[in-house]
């Protein structure tokens, strides 16, 4: 198997909710199936919708999971300016800041935040290097 992600689905209770939210973050439908919508991937991962309960029976896990699922997404920005504008336009579109953006105990700088449905985002910036994987 190779060290790849095809495709993310992120069960959401409300489809039309969270569709608004990533829209308002500049996100662009690439296909809205109504069971399930797809963005435009921009070289990265293709990310989409399915709604909660149909994805846990698809995939054969309980409905009712609840708390930390223990998975972050990583989204990786050029400068500490961009990482405090990307946590306003979450905070704007009705996302819950957890983590405002400080100096992270590795040097880095970043905060987090959940979207609707709870699912985190770190968003961070760190000078050391030419080589991070940044989102923009």
């Amino acid at each position: 198997m190779n060290a790849h992600v095809s495709a993310i689905l992120l069960g959401v209770k409300d489809m039309e909710r969270s569709k608004r939210f990533y829209t308002e973050l500049g996100w662009k439908v690439q296909h809205d199936y109504k069971i399930s919508v797809f963005f435009v991937p921009h070289g990265g991962s293709v990310v989409g919708f399915y709604g909660r309960d149909g994805l846990a029976d698809m995939v054969g896990v309980t409905r009712d999971g609840n708390g930390f699922s223990g998975v972050v997404f990583n989204y990786i920005v050029r400068s500490e300016g961009r990482v405090d504008e990307v946590l306003d336009e979450a905070k704007r579109a009705g996302g819950q800041i957890l983590k405002p953006a400080a100096t992270l105990q590795w040097g880095g700088y970043g905060g987090t935040f959940a979207d609707p449905d709870g699912y985190v985002w770190s968003i961070g910036y760190s000078a050391g290097g030419k080589d991070q994987p940044y989102a923009e």
